[in-house]
């Protein structure tokens, strides 16, 4: 079985300009995805991204991926991670699909994936009016009503989404005050679509065949309310994809893998995280590349000493 110099894990912006890094570095370098799509390529529109005054996700992931693609790498696309583990100095990595591979570095760039509510009806109505993705949906919801679960900037960018659709957005806040930017906020006013409920704790996802209510507590008043709507889009956090790691990692609170901000190293000697995976303050585009610079540099450090 060939031994590859780099392996990596995950197709976003952090895997990718690890991969770019490693193959400039002469390293022969695997990554392997479920897709290049990831968190970047549902939103509709970036705007903090230098180069681009505005462009969308899917774009930009698509400008990421042929750059890769210039490159001698090998990719596996289509596939997951199941178990990662060492032994000696070798990572040995198997995928849901079945393959093995090795290498003498790995880098985590796996990201995260969206937080459940884990409120009755989700599971029974996802793809029946339950969503965690208004880029992907948000037309199908043309002249409907709809309920944005959460008030940060994930809830803001899918209210904004779905103002050319829907006919009437309920933004559903659990706090006593939004979390999102400013000027998020301030394009979300000018709609005349949007309406925000504070201390709304949802409860419950109603209906028969599709979604046709959203129940929450209003903490205010201590009493349930409902709405009648027809989709409900949930924005309330991402959880970050490290079971496959077993104990090679520390992880935080959060299960965010725990890394050296100046090397992205783990607590495992050759393995390193990049990204929203990891325990780094800022889940940004920018930052997330960054990282993926710095975990590849690492890597490439590692091997170096090795000889």
């Amino acid at each position: 079985m060939m031994i590859y110099d780099l392996i990596i894990i995950g197709g976003g912006p952090a895997g990718i300009t690890a991969g770019i890094y490693g193959v400039r570095k002469a390293l022969k370098v695997l990554l392997i995805t479920k897709d290049f799509i990831g968190q970047v390529g549902k939103t509709s529109s970036i705007e903090n991204y230098p180069g681009f005054s505005e462009i969308n996700g899917v774009s930009l992931m698509k400008n990421f991926k042929d750059h890769l693609k210039k490159f001698s790498i090998d990719i596996k696309e289509g596939d997951q991670v199941r178990l990662l583990s060492k032994k000696e100095n070798i990572f040995n990595i198997e995928t849901v699909k079945g393959e093995r591979f090795q290498g003498k570095t790995v880098i985590v760039a796996s990201g995260r994936n969206p937080r459940p509510l884990k409120v009755p009806g989700e599971a029974e109505f996802l793809n029946k009016g339950v969503s965690y993705c208004s880029t992907c949906d948000a037309p199908v919801f043309k002249g409907k009503a709809v309920a944005v679960v959460g008030g940060g900037n994930s809830g803001f960018e899918a209210a904004l989404d779905l103002i050319p659709y829907a006919a009437k957005i309920y933004i559903l806040e659990l706090s006593s005050k939004l979390l999102a930017d400013e000027i998020e906020q301030e394009k979300a006013s000018h709609s005349g679509k949007i309406q925000i409920i504070l201390r709304a704790k949802t409860l419950e996802i109603k209906g028969k065949n599709t979604v046709e209510s959203i129940v929450y507590q209003d903490l205010e008043s201590d009493e349930p309310k409902e709405l009648n709507v027809q989709g409900v889009f949930i924005q309330v956090g991402y959880l970050p994809v490290a079971d496959f790691l077993k104990d090679l990692v520390d992880l935080n609170q959060s299960g965010e893998i725990m890394i050296d901000p100046k090397t992205c190293e783990t607590k495992t000697p050759g393995l390193y995280a990049a990204g929203d995976v990891t325990d780094v303050k800022y889940k940004q585009i920018i930052v997330a590349a960054g990282e993926g610079t710095k975990a590849a540099l690492s890597a490439y450090s590692f091997l170096q000493d090795l000889q």
